[in-house]
């Protein structure tokens, strides 16, 4: 499509083209807005919610306050809770915060991976259903 038929497209879907769009290359306007309406805007195999509750903790993690808005923002239009945005931020925290420690001690990544396997394995056989 052509840059205006793209920018039709996006003030149709939006309500008006938003500014950031303008500095897009006209040779790129229409893959990237494909794009952009296929990860931000359709129904995939994860629900927009937790795709907007994703990209709220990624924006966190990154320190894009830009980011953070939308995400925070498009997580409410798709039905996010206040509680929800609040844990999903808690959980990038907590992530970040854990891969720090991780990384900073150089713990083993084999061995890591091993015993998270067992454990995995051991919560697993913990919630089979027992034979009766």
């Amino acid at each position: 499509m052509s840059r205006a038929d793209v920018e039709a497209d996006i003030r149709n879907t939006l309500g008006l083209v938003p500014s950031f769009w303008s500095g897009v290359p006209d040779a790129l306007i229409d893959s990237e807005w494909t794009s952009f309406k296929l990860i931000e805007l359709a129904e995939t195999a994860v629900p927009n919610k937790y795709k907007e509750l994703i990209g709220l903790a990624v924006s966190g993690a990154t320190r894009c306050r830009y980011c953070a808005y939308f995400h925070a923002e498009a997580a409410r239009l798709f039905g996010a809770t206040e509680e929800e945005i609040a844990e999903a931020s808690m959980m990038a925290r907590h992530t970040m915060g854990w891969s720090t420690y991780l990384n900073a001690m150089q713990i083993d990544y084999d061995e890591f991976v091993a015993e998270f396997d067992q454990i995995a394995a051991y919560v697993r056989s913990q919630s089979a259903p027992t034979p009766g």
